[in-house]
C-alpha cells in the first residue's frame, strides 16, 4: 500500500514539472519577443532622420503594451521606451541634465527603481532649454548684449586700489567667448581683492614715515624738557655722574680718616639736598665773603627745626655760594652716630663726634668747622619759643678755637623754625624710645607719613663777621672768664641777627 502511494505522488510531482516546462518555455518566448520588438524599434529609430518626441515614443510604448501582462514583459517594454526616450532626447547642460540612475537586475535588464509598478501615461512637457550663466558686472548690473565682443581701449591707471581689480575683471570677461551651451567656469573677481603683485597693506610706507616723524619729534621734545629740568649743563652732570659710577666700580676714591667720603657726597647727597635748597627752601645766602678762602676756621649757628636739616642744609649753601666750593665738617652729638644707617651717612659726609679733640685736629688741618651749641635743646624747643636761643654750654668750642688760633664766624638761620612746628611733646613715647623728644606738630601723627613733608618755609642764612682769637695765643684757653666773655659775645651776635633778619624778612613762605 505504502509502495503504491509514493508511485502515484511521484507520477504527480513529474507531471507538475512537465507542466511547468512548457509554461517556462512560453515566457522566455514572450521576453525574447519583446527583445526583438525593441531591438526592430530602436534600428528604425536610428535610421530615420526624423527624431521622435517623449510623447510618441510614450504613447507607442502604450499602445503596442497588452493590457495585462506579466510584471517582467511590462518592465522590459518601459526600459525599451527609457532608452529610446534618452536618444531622442538633445543634450543640456545644467542640473535639468540630470537623469535617475538605473540598476541592473538579476535577469541581466536595467530597469528604473519604480519596475515594479505599473506604467502610468507621463503628461507632454514642453522641451527644456539650455540654461546659461550670466557674470555680472562690477556694479552689480548685467552687461549689455552685444553682438561682436569689441576691444575697449585700456583704461587709465587709478591711484585707488578698489578700482583696479574690477576693471580688469571686466575687460578679461568682455575678452573671453561665450558659449551659448555651457556657462564659463571661472571665478568673478570682486571688488577691493588685489591682483598679484599689489600690497596687501596700501599706504604702509606712508604709515611707517608718519610714525618715523613722530617719534623723533617725541625724542626732540622729550630731550628739551630733560634739558631744561636738569639746567643748561645738564650734558656736564651726566658725564660726571657717568665718571663717579666707574670709580666706585674701580675703586678710586679717597676717604680721610673721620670717615668722610667727598666723591659720595657730592655725586649722592648733595644732588638730593639741593633740591630742597633751591627749590622747596629758596635758600639765600648772606655774608659767605666772611668765610676765609683755605684756612681754618669755626662756624657757630643756632639750631633749631624740630628735625636737625638744618646743618646739612647749611654745609650745602656754603659748597654752592662760596668760590672754592669748601666743605663744612659738621660737629655731631652721640645720639647721631648710634643710629644705623644715618650715622654711616653722617660719617660718609663729613660729619665727626662733637669732642675737643676731633674739633682741634680738624681746625689745626685747614678744614671749616661746624658746631650747634644749643644741641637738642634748641632743637626741640616748642613753637612759640621760636628764634630764641638756649644756653650754648660751658663754651668748649670757644676753648677749641683759642688752642687752634682760627677765628669764630657766627651763623644765623632764619625759615628753620617753621618747617616742623612743634606743639607738642610725648614725654612718655620719648622715654620709650630713648629720644630726646617725641614732637607732635600739626600734620604728625595725625596725617601718618605725609606729615613729615616739611612745610615750604624761605630761608635766609647769613654769617656775620669772624671773631679773632689768634691775637690771644694758646694759653688764654685755659681762662675761663675770657672763655665765657667770649661765648656770651657770639651768642648774643647770633641773636640780634636773627631779630633783625626777622624785621626785614616779608613773609615766613616769601
Amino acid at each position: 500500500m505504502a509502495d503504491s502511494t509514493r508511485a502515484s505522488g511521484a507520477k504527480k510531482t513529474a507531471a507538475k514539472k512537465t507542466a511547468a516546462k512548457p509554461a517556462t518555455r512560453k515566457s522566455t518566448a514572450k521576453k525574447s519577443t519583446a527583445k526583438k520588438s525593441t531591438a526592430k524599434k530602436t534600428t528604425a529609430k536610428k535610421a530615420t532622420p526624423k527624431k521622435a518626441t517623449p510623447k510618441k515614443a510614450n504613447q507607442k510604448a502604450a499602445a503596442r503594451t497588452p493590457a495585462k501582462v506579466s510584471s517582467v514583459a511590462a518592465a522590459a517594454d518601459r526600459a525599451g521606451g527609457e532608452r529610446a526616450r534618452r536618444r531622442t532626447t538633445p543634450l543640456l547642460t545644467g542640473p535639468s541634465a540630470e537623469v535617475p540612475t538605473t540598476t541592473s537586475s538579476k535577469g541581466g535588464s536595467r530597469t528604473s527603481s519604480t519596475s515594479s509598478r505599473p506604467a502610468k501615461p507621463k503628461k507632454p512637457s514642453a522641451p527644456r532649454q539650455p540654461r546659461l550663466t550670466v557674470v555680472p558686472g562690477p556694479d552689480g548690473a548685467p552687461p549689455a548684449a552685444t553682438p561682436t565682443a569689441r576691444r575697449r581701449p585700456p583704461a587709465r591707471r587709478s591711484t585707488s586700489t578698489a578700482s583696479r581689480p574690477a576693471a580688469r575683471s571686466t575687460a578679461a570677461a568682455s575678452r573671453r567667448p561665450v558659449s551659448p551651451a555651457v556657462a564659463p567656469a571661472q571665478p568673478v573677481a570682486t571688488p577691493g581683492t588685489p591682483d598679484s603683485g599689489q600690497a596687501l597693506v596700501p599706504g604702509l610706507a606712508e604709515l611707517l614715515s608718519v610714525l618715523l616723524s613722530a617719534g623723533q619729534l617725541t625724542s626732540r621734545t622729550l630731550g628739551q624738557a630733560a634739558g631744561a629740568a636738569a639746567g643748561e649743563d645738564w650734558e656736564r652732570r651726566f658725564a660726571e655722574t657717568l665718571q663717579f659710577l666707574q670709580r666706585r666700580v674701580k675703586g678710586d676714591y679717597a676717604v680721610d680718616d673721620f670717615g668722610f667720603d667727598r666723591d659720595f657726597t657730592t655725586h649722592t647727597v648733595f644732588p638730593v639736598l639741593r633740591l630742597l635748597k633751591d627749590k622747596w627752601f629758596r635758600v639765600e645766602v648772606r655774608g659767605i665773603e666772611n668765610i676765609p678762602a683755605d684756612s681754618g676756621a669755626l662756624l657757630v649757628s643756632n639750631h633749631s627745626g624740630t628735625v636737625a636739616i638744618d646743618s646739612v642744609i647749611t654745609q650745602l649753601a656754603i659748597h654752592d655760594a662760596h668760590p672754592q666750593q669748601r666743605f663744612l665738617r659738621m660737629l655731631g652729638a652721640d645720639l647721631v652716630f648710634q643710629l644705623p644707617v644715618v650715622g654711616d651717612v653722617a660719617r660718609k659726609t663729613g660729619a665727626t663726634l662733637a669732642s675737643n679733640a676731633d674739633a682741634e685736629r680738624l681746625l689745626r688741618g685747614g678744614e671749616l668747622v661746624g658746631v650747634w651749641p644749643e644741641g637738642f635743646k634748641g632743637v626741640g624747643k616748642p613753637f612759640r619759643e621760636r628764634y630764641k636761643l638756649q644756653r650754648f654750654g660751658r663754651g668748649g668750642f670757644v676753648s677749641a678755637a683759642i688752642r687752634s688760633e682760627v677765628p669764630i664766624i657766627p651763623c644765623s638761620v632764619v625759615g628753620a623754625e617753621e618747617v616742623y612746628p612743634m606743639i607738642g611733646n610725648m614725654k612718655t613715647v620719648a622715654r620709650l624710645l630713648g629720644a630726646p623728644y617725641a614732637p607732635i606738630t600739626p600734620f604728625f601723627p595725625l596725617l601718618g607719613p605725609l606729615g613729615l613733608i616739611p612745610l615750604p618755609s624761605k630761608w635766609i642764612i647769613e654769617f656775620g663777621e669772624p671773631v679773632d682769637t689768634a691775637s690771644l695765643g694758646p694759653a688764654a684757653a685755659e681762662d675761663p672768664m675770657l672763655v665765657f666773655e667770649l661765648t656770651d659775645q657770639v651768642r648774643e651776635t647770633i641773636q640780634q641777627t636773627l631779630y633783625s633778619v626777622l624785621v626785614t624778612r616779608r613773609s615766613v613762605f616769601f
